[in-house]
């Protein structure tokens, strides 16, 4: 493969990716991609790193984090997922997408590998960047779990810290059908030597997360939320408060790393512009104001809900679509219901029927359509809104993916 589109091709059509397949690209076993690690000589074992999991908010969790060390002059490399319009947004320096070159070099050296042991789509993923991190000699590396934790793939590094965001129902078909049981399973990213920072208080589960500490005989901190805070952001300030806050945190718990009060005031000015982070309440256009937004779960529905308390305007247009699998007779409701839906499906295999959404709407309070497409519903809203107006694009990814 000699070019990076063919590249490219190989990975969405060859080889098995969730985002698009669902479940029957999954195979939970860290065997394979220790085997990849050891081929590319451990690049774990020669990088630093922090390791994100939990619920919501790893993404932005993530970059707020690389922001404020990126201000305090240092290489930060970053690997998350998925991306929303280039493979290249999930492995990052300094904001700097990987180049292309590296990316087709990289899969021609391992192609034969990656066949024989049939690694998946996310392990081929996570090993170049790895490779990428080492070659690049970065500072630190800032990793965000695919799913779950224990079994991941990221679930393979020694981290510096290790990050539960938050527990919530999320990919219960894998995890369980418990906030315990999935506390569990996100708990494994836990590591002795490394403390682990607990972003939101449940007396459901912090029991899950002390055993796991104690076990580990690694030290476990629970932050204050720290509501009231006001932050200088280009960031919502109010749907991404409790991510900022966690990131402080993780900040004044680096030992190797002294981040001056200064330079995360600075950061959290820039978070966008220093890492490349796209999907979180972005302003795509003004009149008719629209705004994406990836929330996708009943946590992060309810965030976006109390950041629509803080908007301003008159009527309100909602572009939406899931995938299969969401509950979304419970998410639907936790959106006003005064505002205008306009239903759609991502075009990848998991996404959710149209007939089967519409019939969930029709049961419910609220007025909307339905459209064949994410663009044809996006410009239908356009077209009824006034520029007093805002328009939504939420629901899915990959819904806010076809529209970027």
């Amino acid at each position: 493969m000699r070019k990076y589109s063919e590249v490219l091709k190989f990975l969405y059509k060859e080889i098995p990716i969730y985002q698009t397949q669902g479940k029957e690209a999954l195979k939970f076993d860290l065997s394979k991609m220790k085997a990849f690690a050891k081929k590319l000589d451990n690049p774990q074992k020669r990088i630093k790193s922090i390791h994100i999991g939990g619920t919501n908010g790893k993404g932005s969790t993530v970059h707020i984090i690389a922001a404020m060390l990126q201000v305090n002059k240092k290489r930060v490399g970053i690997f998350t997922s998925p991306h929303l319009k280039d493979f290249r947004e999930r492995i990052k320096i300094n904001g700097i997408y990987i180049e292309k070159d590296y990316v087709v070099d990289f899969v021609n050296e391992h192609f034969n590998f990656v066949i024989e042991r049939s690694l998946s789509f996310f392990e081929l993923t996570f090993g170049l960047a790895l490779q990428y991190f080492v070659d690049r000699k970065i500072d630190i590396a800032i990793i965000e779990v695919g799913m779950g934790g224990r079994l991941d793939a990221t679930n393979i590094i020694k981290p510096e810290i290790s990050v539960i965001t938050n527990i919530g129902f999320d990919h219960q078909e894998f995890l369980g059908n418990s906030l315990k049981k999935i506390a569990k399973e996100k708990a494994g990213i836990i590591k002795s030597g490394a403390p682990v920072i607990i972003g939101e208080c449940n007396k459901e589960i912090d029991d899950v997360f002390r055993k796991k500490a104690n076990d580990k005989k690694t030290k476990i901190i629970f932050i204050d939320k720290n509501l009231n805070k006001k932050f200088d952001t280009d960031l919502a300030p109010n749907y991404q408060r409790l991510n900022i806050n966690l990131a402080e945190h993780v900040i004044t718990h680096l030992k190797f790393f002294k981040v001056s009060d200064k330079e995360k005031k600075l950061a959290l000015k820039n978070v966008k512009q220093l890492t490349n982070f796209i999907g979180r309440g972005d302003i795509l256009e003004i009149n008719p104001r629209v705004v994406v937004d990836i929330a996708h779960n009943l946590e992060g529905f309810v965030s976006l809900r109390d950041q629509l308390l803080n908007e301003k305007y008159e009527k309100l247009h909602i572009v939406i679509g899931f995938v299969k699998n969401k509950m979304v007779n419970q998410l639907l409701p936790i959106l006003p219901s005064s505002a205008k839906f306009y239903f759609c499906s991502p075009n990848i295999d998991r996404g959710m029927n149209l007939d089967k959404l519409c019939d969930i709407g029709s049961k419910m309070s609220i007025s909307f359509k339905s459209f064949n497409s994410v663009k044809l519903a996006l410009n239908k809203a356009k077209e009824n809104a006034t520029s007093k107006d805002l328009v939504l694009v939420t629901g899915s990814t990959f819904v806010v993916a076809e529209i970027l």
